[in-house]
């Protein structure tokens, strides 16, 4: 049998890369990323195809998804950015930037995996899944990160309004909180506070647990921290 495809857009060696292995045991994964080889060496232990993408050029993002042999079973969006200043001295350049990858990147990859999804057959009444990864500052705005609070604050409007629309038509669309630091490759955790920061693999099985949902007791949005963030 065919195996069902997921697509993660704003694919890394953290958070995504342990997403993707995890969902590799049962789906035939894309990892779209700025810099495919930030991800080549998790795609070649999992067998993945990797393909060059920015996430906010639509005609781009649009190709990758009507390209698939098949609509997508899972499609997830990644990518963020920061820029950090008080709010007086903030460069609109810089700041419509960051929204720009952080919502409107959203908004194109939601817009193209319903478009993909909702032209599939229904399993067990279910399309598909559409998961935003998203931050505390979707919930909170923080001093001096006005551009990544606009952001986030977006993305979980937009995936909620999705989540409201989507979900009677069998997709899945939920907006994940990531709510403190990952442990990505290259980082480490201090060493008076053990234990402070997310584990990728961890927070992957979060994003498994959403795509295996019941329909009847569909999340549109959940949290995940560390035991000794604050709250």
């Amino acid at each position: 049998m065919t195996r069902p495809l997921a697509v993660i857009i704003g694919a890394g060696s953290g958070l995504s890369a342990a997403v993707a292995r995890e969902l590799s045991t049962d789906h035939d994964i894309t990892l779209a990323a700025r810099n495919g080889e930030k991800v080549r060496s998790a795609a070649e232990e999992i067998g993945a195809v990797v393909t060059q993408l920015d996430g906010t050029d639509e005609t781009a993002v649009a190709a990758l998804l009507d390209e698939l042999p098949l609509a997508p079973r899972v499609v997830i969006y990644n990518p963020s950015a920061r820029v950090r200043g008080p709010i007086a001295e903030l460069s609109v350049e810089e700041v419509r930037n960051a929204v720009d990858v952080t919502a409107i990147g959203a908004f194109i990859a939601g817009k193209h995996a319903a478009r993909r999804m909702l032209s599939a057959d229904l399993i067990n009444g279910v399309r598909g899944t559409i998961l935003f990864t998203g931050a505390s500052a979707g919930v909170k705005g923080f001093p001096k990160s006005a551009p990544f609070a606009m952001g986030k604050f977006a993305q979980r409007g937009l995936a909620e309004s999705m989540a409201r629309e989507l979900h009677p038509e069998g997709i899945h669309v939920a907006w994940i909180n990531i709510d403190g630091a990952i442990l990505n490759p290259g980082r480490s955790e201090p060493e008076d506070n053990p234990g402070s920061m997310l584990r990728p693999e961890a927070i992957a099985k979060t994003y498994r647990h959403l795509i295996e949902q019941d329909r009847s007791s569909w999340s549109n949005e959940i949290a995940v921290r560390p035991w000794v963030e604050n709250f």
